[in-house]
């Protein structure tokens, strides 16, 4: 069920949201927490979608507060809101705020007074994010704020700026990408021989934080240098490409194919193809939702390895005039 608010205020979302509640028996006692998305007017169903299935694990309360790309434009100040419940919002109930004109600055205003109460606050900006997140006025309300430095104008350079911003709290989604890749390469080196990797080879494409973040995670892990070679994505390629290992016995490989699956070549044994596949935004979400602590480990491998990070090899990258 949609119910549509036009020209009002957040005052009468509350109450409509009550209503709703009283009339059909929706309520809100079983949420964990407020999600926030902060959005450009027009690109909120993506992030609402990802909520949604998100939410079939964690019940919450969705607020999306979604204005213009371009505030100085003109227009009169207004607020437009959905409510959806039901079919149309998951497990969730999901409050769309569409602000315009000078309604879309007051953004702790807008959405201070439909917050749970006493429940946890998590942010994400599925686009462009905030200058400083921890000190933006939704960040400041939050106790953990997603980013995604994949989709900025300069993938690599914002995470160089998010480690110098850095808060306790705040996660990126090229992070969240790495989980099943670092998972995999702590599998294979827990297995014998159990010998010291020497040197860390990792390529992938050249607007690809999470091929950056890879290898300061493994640099910093196992103490070896990692070198970084970034390529145009082209064709299925995006992403990370192949993670070499070098050891003494010989270099552990994983390398991405076509599809969600990548090939590991270890010496002495016979290839073996694993399912690997590209994490989507629902998949990457429900994981961050799933701790609301600090994660102390992202935040020193932004902090401290990739500061340790050589500059990457990009002589192949034939980017546009």
């Amino acid at each position: 069920m949609i119910v549509e608010l036009p020209n009002t205020t957040t005052s009468a979302v509350s109450r409509a949201l009550v209503r709703i509640r009283e009339e059909g028996g929706a309520v809100a006692l079983g949420r964990v927490l407020t999600l926030i998305i902060c959005t450009e007017l027009g690109a909120e169903e993506d992030a609402i979608e990802a909520a949604n299935h998100a939410s079939r694990e964690h019940p919450m309360r969705v607020i999306v507060l979604s204005k213009s790309a371009d505030p100085t434009h003109p227009v009169e100040a207004s607020l437009d809101a959905e409510i959806r419940v039901g079919g149309d919002a998951g497990a969730s109930e999901v409050i769309v705020l569409r602000a315009y004109g000078e309604a879309a600055k007051s953004e702790e205003s807008l959405v201070n007074g439909l917050l749970l109460a006493d429940a946890p606050v998590v942010a994400w900006w599925p686009g462009d994010a905030p200058v400083v997140v921890a000190e933006s006025p939704i960040g400041r309300m939050a106790q953990r704020r997603i980013t995604d430095a994949a989709a900025q104008s300069d993938p690599r350079g914002y995470l160089q700026h998010l480690a110098r911003s850095y808060t306790p709290g705040d996660t990126d989604f090229a992070w969240t990408r790495l989980t099943l890749w670092r998972a995999q390469l702590a599998a294979v080196l827990d297995q014998p021989p159990f010998e010291p990797v020497t040197r860390v080879h990792i390529e992938g494409a050249w607007d690809s934080p999470s091929t950056t973040l890879l290898a300061a995670w493994l640099q910093l892990q196992l103490g070896a240098k990692a070198d970084t070679i970034l390529d145009d994505p082209v064709g299925n390629k995006p992403g990370i490409h192949r993670v070499r290992l070098q050891r003494a016995s010989g270099d552990i490989v994983l390398e991405r194919v076509p599809g969600n699956i990548v090939t590991l070549v270890q010496p002495g044994q016979p290839n073996h193809d694993i399912s690997l596949p590209r994490r989507d935004l629902p998949e990457c979400l429900a994981e961050e939702l799933r701790r609301l602590d600090p994660d102390d480990l992202f935040g020193e491998v932004l902090q401290v390895g990739l500061g340790k990070l050589s500059e990457p090899d990009t002589s192949s990258i034939t980017l546009p005039t």
